[in-house]
């Protein structure tokens, strides 16, 4: 068969604001592109790690798409990921252009073809992805688990994690989510404290940067470690899971490059024993759809991040968004990621400019870093 060719690339940014926290001085926009063919079909992908820059970065190598055959979804990441090497081959920036053109692309191939993403993936291991979503209290964790959800995070406290405990009793999976922000020493008290309450995964404990810290609280703490969401690319992956530290690893699909690569990566996670639970948090709909389809096809799924509560317009920027239910997400069975973008609904929510946040630098006692 002849295949389509790509002829436009364009892009949408997104307001997705959630309140405005202090970490995030630019406030949270959602970056999706569309890649449209010559033949009328169009492929969604959403591009994370600096919406913003991402944006420009797309822009600038759309002339080196248009034209292209969107099948050879393989020789084009290669492409673009040459034509990114000057830019640095480890930032987010380069996996937030590299990931929003790959999702794109199989939601293309997968709609010229009339089959799901997944099917063009070596098919389905499950029919629903288990999620977990965030709570910080017990009146959230109470509200998550009569939604269906008996699995979440919480904020690094030993104090919070035991009232969570508390409130919802001994089966629902807690995750304890650090931020990569304490020191090992600091990293191993909190960890022993939270011990008692039977934490599912202690994530980012550590910088990410640091795996000699990382593995330093590996060798003192009785707690599944978890850690991925600031890689960017398989080869940090391999350097991690060769020490073999971590029980979980959680990449982020918008920034490690796309589905393709995040299949990658789960491959080189299977071969250790480790399990995968993409992070989800700070992404949009677009990147939930196309987790669901990468985590339909790969056997050492644990679950997904998942926002429970988000902007209201996140189920209208993007028509086909697949609600939660018992804890999980049905794997849709619509061609390519099973999506559309609504683009005027996209126009009604624009970016807000910079100037309208306000940044409060925190105090070490807040960041908990400097905390021996």
């Amino acid at each position: 068969m002849a295949h389509p060719r790509i002829a436009e690339v364009r892009t949408f940014l997104v307001n997705a604001d959630d309140g405005g926290r202090a970490e995030r001085p630019r406030g949270r926009n959602w970056l999706f592109v569309k890649l449209t063919t010559d033949t009328g079909i169009s492929g969604i992908g959403e591009g994370g790690g600096w919406p913003e820059v991402v944006e420009k970065g797309i822009h600038e190598l759309s002339h080196f798409l248009v034209g292209e055959d969107p099948f050879a979804i393989e020789r084009l990441w290669l492409k673009l990921y040459d034509l990114l090497h000057a830019h640095g081959l480890t930032g987010a920036v380069r996996g937030g252009v590299l990931s929003a053109i790959d999702m794109a692309l199989w939601d293309i191939k997968g709609k010229a073809l009339g089959v799901p993403a997944y099917e063009l993936l070596g098919g389905k291991v499950r029919d629903a992805v288990p999620v977990y979503a965030h709570a910080g209290t017990p009146e959230q964790a109470r509200a998550l688990v009569a939604r269906g959800i008996t699995a979440f995070k919480c904020p690094p406290s030993a104090a919070t994690l035991g009232a969570l405990r508390e409130a919802v009793g001994p089966e629902v999976e807690i995750g304890v989510h650090a931020h990569g922000e304490f020191t090992p020493g600091a990293a191993v008290a909190l960890g022993r404290a939270c011990e008692p309450y039977a934490p599912a995964f202690y994530e980012e404990p550590t910088s990410p940067d640091d795996l000699d810290a990382l593995a330093a609280v590996a060798a003192r703490v009785a707690i599944p470690l978890a850690t991925g969401e600031r890689l960017y690319s398989k080869w940090a992956f391999r350097d991690l899971l060769d020490r073999n530290i971590v029980a979980l690893i959680q990449p982020e699909i918008t920034r490690v490059g796309g589905i393709l690569e995040q299949k990658k990566v789960a491959a080189m996670a299977e071969a250790r024993s480790v399990k995968v639970a993409p992070h989800d948090g700070s992404a949009g709909p677009v990147a939930e759809m196309a987790n669901i389809h990468l985590c339909a096809s790969i056997p050492n799924l644990r679950f997904l991040e998942h926002r429970a509560d988000d902007v209201p317009w996140r189920t209208t920027v993007v028509r086909g968004v697949i609600p939660d239910r018992d804890g999980a997400l049905a794997v849709p069975d619509l061609p390519g990621l099973g999506i559309e973008l609504d683009e005027a609904e996209c126009a009604q929510h624009p970016p807000r400019p910079v100037e309208s946040y306000h940044y409060r630098l925190r105090a070490p006692e807040e960041i908990q870093r400097d905390r021996a």
